[in-house]
């Protein structure tokens, strides 16, 4: 599995997650707020199969992997 999630793309998926997870939790929006969990994995794992289905890549070294 490439790495295809980097830098400021990483960072805004986290915390995007955890936002979402966290209104979820507290009762604030619906039942969708609990899926926060994938940008939230995407960006801990630093892989999107989403990316791969597109070819993109925001990752600066392309051939890195885990």
């Amino acid at each position: 599995m490439k790495l295809n999630v980097g830098g400021i793309d990483r960072i805004l998926r986290i915390v995007v997650g955890l936002v979402l997870i966290a209104l979820a939790a507290m009762g604030k929006i619906g039942w969708w707020g609990w899926l926060g969990v994938i940008p939230l994995a995407t960006g801990l794992f630093r892989f999107c199969p989403a990316y791969t289905l597109l070819g993109m890549n925001t990752c600066p070294n392309k051939s890195t992997t885990p």
